[in-house]
Order: C-alpha cells, then structure tokens, then sequence
C-alpha cells in the first residue's frame, strides 16, 4: 500500500474541517543545497519539495512520519474489521454475482 492514497485522505478530511494547511515550498536544488537548514525547519513543520515545479515530496519529522504511520495503521485495521464485520453479516456478494449484474448495467445501458 502506498502512502499516496492515505495522504489524500488526510487532505480530503482536513478540508472537510477547514483547517487552513500552509506548509513551506522550496525546489529541489535549494534542498540540497540548504539540507541542514530544510532539516531543522522540518522539525518544526513539513516541507514541500519540487523538482521542475512539480511537487515530488514532503519532508517530515521523524515523530510526525510515525504519527502518520499510526493513523494508517489505525485506518487500515478498521476498514479491515468493516470488511470481517460484512462478511460475518452476511453483506457480501459473489464476484461472478457482482460481474453479471455489471453486465447487465452495461447492456441496458447501451439500449
């Protein structure tokens, strides 16, 4: 699993929140060249990085990585229980049950 899908998340709900996120941006040269500044400033907030203008990563704290390593533990582990708790209950479908009825759909669709 990638860490992608799971910071999408948290942006989606921090907007849903409205908290306001301003997070510094430097370009991947000035990264390097002032690592030990980006470093220290790290600690204290993240740091956007880019390379070309595109965004390419995000420099943490070593507290704020596991912070966010929990909460996609934490995250996984209940849509996990969701999904034992739908199969215990009965909530579940057959694959070719589900493919048939997609079929179906399509071919209505197209009429």
């Amino acid at each position: 699993m990638t860490t992608k899908p799971v910071l999408v998340r948290l942006i989606k709900i921090i907007k849903l929140i409205d908290i306001e996120v301003v997070m510094e941006i430097c370009n991947a040269s000035d990264a390097k060249r002032e690592f030990g500044e980006i470093l220290l400033k790290a600690q204290k907030e993240p740091i956007g990085i880019n390379k070309n203008g595109k965004p390419v990563a995000v420099m943490v704290s070593a507290s704020e990585y596991e912070e966010l390593q929990f909460l996609k533990e934490q995250w996984l582990k209940s849509e996990l229980q969701k999904g034992f708790d739908d199969l215990h209950a009965g909530r579940i479908k057959e694959g070719q049950e589900v493919m048939d009825r997609q079929r179906k759909r399509i071919t209505n669709a197209a009429l």
